[in-house]
């Protein structure tokens, strides 16, 4: 309880043990309090949490229901590596160093053919070198015809700086074709030093 200096002011304070609310009289008459403001107790809220997320290959459904207390369930997604009915693919090769590039399409197709894609739904287009696969990736991402597209290319490191370009242009062209067309591209260019390490990368792929 508090007083002003000239006695006509008068402030008490409590609070309620249990419920967390208060009351704060107000003055009155000669200092006396006449009404007293007691806030309603707050409830707490619970969150609802319900979302439905489908891609393509798989679907997660899930509903939840949390408080302050109580954390969000952390949901793991993973595509499917068998389920390929209905999809479409494009492989996008470099004819330059087409003795690595050749095999290495060579394999990718078998890959398709053992996760059972039809080679009707596969299509092969041809550029003449690593530094020409974003742009054509990209076009085809952007026409809606497949779910995914295969970049295949060799660069081998020379004695001057036109490697790095190379490789440089590759790489950020085939991560921008996959930015603004929203179709997965996937970067399967070697870069090596020398032939023989560009043989051996091809003959142990991971």
């Amino acid at each position: 309880m508090a007083s002003s200096g000239n006695g006509r002011c008068w402030i008490q304070e409590r609070f309620l043990s249990g419920n967390g609310s208060g009351m704060l009289p107000t003055p009155g008459p000669k200092g006396r309090p006449f009404a007293t403001i007691l806030p309603q107790p707050r409830k707490s809220t619970a969150l609802s949490f319900s979302s439905s997320l489908r891609l393509q290959g798989f679907a997660v459904d899930r509903k939840q229901r949390s408080s302050f207390a109580q954390g969000l369930a952390i949901r793991r997604m993973e595509g499917s590596l068998t389920k390929t009915q209905g999809l479409r693919f494009a492989v996008v090769v470099a004819r330059f160093n087409e003795i690595v590039t050749k095999q290495l399409l060579e394999g990718a197709l078998d890959t398709f053919s053992k996760y059972s894609v039809n080679t009707e739904d596969i299509d092969v287009v041809c550029v003449p070198g690593s530094f020409e696969i974003g742009i054509v990736a990209e076009r085809l991402g952007k026409s809606h015809k497949y779910h995914a597209i295969l970049c295949i290319g060799a660069v081998i490191r020379g004695d001057t700086s036109h490697y790095d370009a190379v490789v440089n242009s590759a790489a950020s062209g085939v991560l921008s074709a996959s930015l603004n067309s929203g179709v997965p591209c996937i970067f399967g260019v070697l870069t090596c030093d020398d032939m023989d390490q560009l043989l051996f990368c091809n003959m142990h792929p991971l």
